[in-house]
């Protein structure tokens, strides 16, 4: 299977076929969906079948076991032949605003400067958990300002490949302390905010940080003795 939204993620519209389809969902041969994972949510998209039928993607996964990304229909969806072609199209505004989202919690990880234990994210907004230092105070408005800043310089946003033996080099990039990426793996994905951010991801992202558009810092929870969360919101 050819996972497109690694290759391009604003791709919108695909031509593929199916590989499997059963109980457990839809295997596409190619797919521009992104699955479940990493905090953000699996894809949405319509199907369009050559007879002018169309069936609803409702949410992605990674099967576990297979690795294979399964798309889930409807429960009275018909079940479709292996090799049945059809056209994938994306759920584009709901998948550009989590890109927005998630390339803004990297930044949100530049600007406080703490390990990350846990993060999520919606169409509207998202949220880091960070572990802080003893008496380290979160500050709304400046956070907000600085997020703002580093998004209005329109940064370029980038992949790089690296292996896992030389990420375990550099541990300082894995910033999240909940998930450890991937280290048996020859290669491993990178994203980079040009100058200001480098760290492992398999999420979809923004071409520039420009496009975030402005943000709001929503609220700061204390989620134990040293866990804070940070909540962030799109302005629009």
């Amino acid at each position: 299977m050819s996972e497109q939204f690694n290759l391009d993620a604003y791709q919108r519209t695909l031509d593929t076929r199916v590989l499997q389809h059963d109980g457990h969902g839809l295997v596409l041969a190619d797919t521009l969906c992104y699955p479940l994972g990493g905090g953000q949510p699996g894809d949405r998209a319509t199907l369009t079948l050559a007879d002018g039928r169309s069936l609803t993607v409702h949410d992605t996964r990674r099967d576990k076991e297979s690795r294979r990304i399964v798309h889930q229909l409807d429960a009275d969806a018909p079940l479709l032949a292996p090799g049945t072609p059809l056209t994938l199209t994306l759920d584009w505004e709901r998948r550009y605003r989590h890109m927005r989202v998630h390339t803004c919690l990297h930044l949100l990880s530049v600007v406080i400067k703490a390990g990350v234990t846990g993060g999520n994210l919606t169409a509207d907004g998202g949220r880091l958990d960070f572990d802080l230092p003893e008496g380290m105070q979160l500050e709304p408005q400046a956070i907000e300002q600085a997020l703002n800043a580093l998004i209005a310089r329109d940064l370029p946003v980038g992949v790089k490949m690296t292996s896992g033996a030389a990420l375990q080099a550099q541990p300082e990039l894995i910033k999240t302390m909940s998930v450890t990426p991937p280290l048996h793996q020859p290669e491993i994905r990178l994203i980079e905010i040009d100058g200001v951010d480098l760290q492992p991801c398999g999420g979809t992202h923004v071409a520039r940080t420009g496009e975030i558009g402005r943000v709001l810092v929503k609220k700061i929870e204390s989620k134990g003795a040293r866990n804070k969360r940070v909540v962030i919101a799109l302005a629009d």
